[in-house]
C-alpha cells in the first residue's frame, strides 16, 4: 500500500516525517490553502517521491515550480481537463487527478470516466470549498460504484483511529492512502509520533 503524507511545510517536520517510511510526501502549492508551502520547499526530501498539489494552476507556473522543487508527481485538484493531465504525463510526470466526493450525492462515475487513460492515479477526497484538507470523511462505501481501471488513493479525514477501517476497506483499485489533517498538531505541522504508529501498522 502506498502511504502518502500530504500538506507538509516546516523543514524540521519534513525531515522527521521523511524517516518514517512513507512512500510519497505532498506539498501544497495552492495559495488559498492553510498548508500553502510557498514557491520553494524549505528542504527537498530524497527518500520519498515528491508530490506537488495544484488547483487550476497556470501551466507555465506549475512547470516552473515543479522544476524548482524537483517534483515527480503532480496532484491536480481543480477543473483541469483530461488533456491537461495527458500533457503533463507527456512531460514525464506521474499525474494524480483528485475528485471531491460528497456523501449526499451520487459517486461521480461519469466525471471520473472522462479521465480514464489520461492520468496515472485518481484520489478520492471529501468535497470542500478549499479542495481538501477539511479533516472530514465521506462515505467510503460510495466507492463501490467506482468500476474504472485507474488505481486510486483513499483520502479525506483519515485519522489515527481509522487504522482498522482502512485495513477493512477493500476495493480492487485502491492502492494507497493519503494522510493529512487527521495527523496534525496545527495546519502543515504533523504529529510525528501518531504518524509513526499508524504507518507502522501497514509495514
Amino acid at each position: 500500500m502506498i502511504i502518502k503524507v500530504c500538506g507538509m511545510r516546516e523543514e524540521a517536520n519534513v525531515r522527521e516525517v521523511e524517516q518514517l517510511g512513507a512512500d510519497w510526501m505532498g506539498f501544497i502549492f495552492y495559495p488559498k490553502s492553510p498548508r500553502y508551502v510557498g514557491e520553494m520547499l524549505p528542504y527537498i526530501p530524497e527518500s520519498v517521491k515528491r508530490v506537488g498539489v495544484f488547483v487550476n494552476e497556470d501551466t507555465d507556473r506549475l512547470l516552473a515550480l515543479a522544476e524548482k522543487n524537483r517534483l515527480e508527481i503532480l496532484q491536480l485538484h481543480g477543473e483541469e481537463s483530461p488533456d491537461d493531465c495527458k500533457a503533463l504525463q507527456k512531460k514525464g510526470f506521474i499525474v494524480i487527478k483528485a475528485f471531491g466526493i460528497a456523501t449526499e450525492k451520487p459517486f461521480p462515475s461519469e466525471l471520473a470516466g472522462r479521465y480514464e487513460g489520461y492520468c496515472d492515479y485518481f484520489l478520492f477526497d471529501t468535497r470542500t470549498a478549499l479542495y481538501g484538507g477539511s479533516g472530514t470523511k465521506f462515505g467510503w462505501e460510495m466507492l463501490s460504484d467506482y468500476r474504472g481501471g485507474t488505481p486510486f488513493l483513499l483520502s479525506g479525514g483519515i485519522s489515527p483511529e481509522d487504522a482498522a477501517a482502512v485495513k477493512a476497506f477493500l476495493h480492487p483499485q485502491c492502492i494507497g492512502i493519503d494522510l493529512n489533517s487527521g495527523f496534525e498538531i496545527s495546519p502543515a505541522l504533523k504529529n510525528v509520533q501518531s504518524l509513526q504508529m499508524f504507518i507502522g501498522l501497514f509495514r
